[in-house]
């Protein structure tokens, strides 16, 4: 019993002259004194040495040791999360109670805004989104859209075939996404397509080889120019403002027929002329027409019962109006300084 006061004693004067120094020495404390095979929890096994008549009185004594190695222990700990310049912070002078520097959140690029705020306007006119791959066959990408093979409006598009196997290619347009779904789902067909493509272009302000585009298909009986029309109007309207000014010009587009483009007045120079409407006030932003009967049949759509339009757009150039830029290549540059300039609200 009296060896067991005289640690007791000795271990109190040992703690009282300890000043801890960082976060390892607090730890060596907790481990030595407090720990499951700790100072503290060796001196309550004795318990089975003291006398019956003494235990009362040696409980009460390892109580009070106890809660004294347990109070300096976190005394010290508050004092190292304070950094209070007592002595006891940590070593390299951090207070680890400070909240941790803020990382930069960063912004939505300006092509994602777009094509989701497209996506969000068709969608209120009942158009669901489809997708398909990128690496494309020839099939789907031109001979089941009225382009067989030899056909000179193949020359419009400047295609990155791959080299082990002609027949595949990197697609040119999102048009072979319809061409699947044409191929797998029966009219009723109200889609639109988003997505990347590849055209083997140079590289310049107003062209790049790969880009963004999002095409729409509607396939269904007693389906007119007028509606056609109609859905674009509603979709420019709510892209860019009540008081755009659009004109449709005729055009030609192997598999729609009749075929249209729209332009609407330049958003950046305001229709005065400026080099990205080419001096016209006019900006090109869409190529439209009527599903040709021909590609209807290719997909086993009876073309005398189900009528459809087609129209499909460039992302970069709605990007390009709506927020006023006047060079393709800051799409894909990443540098930050352009980036950061877009958020998810404009």
């Amino acid at each position: 019993m009296d060896e067991l006061l005289q640690q007791i004693e000795t271990y109190r004067s040992e703690i009282g002259s300890i000043v801890p120094n960082g976060a390892e020495a607090l730890e060596a404390y907790r481990i030595r004194f407090l720990g499951t095979k700790g100072i503290v929890k060796n001196l309550f096994t004795e318990m089975k040495n003291v006398p019956a008549d003494k235990k009362k009185e040696f409980g009460q004594i390892l109580n009070d040791f106890k809660q004294f190695a347990e109070s300096r222990y976190e005394s010290w700990k508050s004092a190292a999360r304070a950094g209070d310049g007592t002595g006891t912070a940590p070593s390299d002078g951090k207070d680890l109670s400070l909240p941790g520097d803020p990382l930069p959140l960063g912004a939505h690029h300006p092509i994602s805004l777009v094509r989701d705020q497209i996506v969000h306007i068709f969608g209120r006119l009942g158009f669901s989104v489809a997708e398909g791959p990128e690496i494309e066959d020839d099939w789907h990408n031109f001979t089941a859209l009225n382009l067989p093979e030899n056909h000179p409006a193949r020359d419009m598009q400047d295609t990155f075939y791959i080299h082990q196997n002609p027949d595949w290619l990197l697609r040119t347009h999102t048009s072979s996404v319809q061409a699947r779904v044409m191929e797998q789902q029966k009219p009723p067909i109200r889609i639109i397509c988003p997505g990347r493509v590849y055209r083997n272009e140079t590289i310049s302000a107003r062209a790049h080889c790969f880009f963004h585009q999002t095409e729409g298909l509607y396939v269904d009986e007693d389906v007119s120019f007028a509606d056609l029309k109609q859905t674009l109007y509603f979709f420019v309207q709510e892209m860019f403002g009540k008081e755009v000014r659009i004109r449709f010009r005729p055009s030609y587009f192997p598999f729609t027929e009749p075929s249209a483009e729209m332009d609407i007045n330049c958003r950046i120079c305001g229709g005065s002329g400026c080099a990205v409407c080419k001096h016209t006030g006019w900006v090109e932003i869409l190529g439209s027409g009527m599903v040709h009967p021909k590609m209807l049949e290719n997909f086993g759509i009876d073309s005398n019962k189900y009528t459809g339009f087609a129209f499909g757009m460039g992302i970069e150039r709605i990007c390009q109006l709506k927020y006023r830029i006047n060079d393709l290549r800051l799409y894909s540059q990443n540098d930050v300084r352009f980036l950061k300039q877009f958020t998810s609200a404009t």
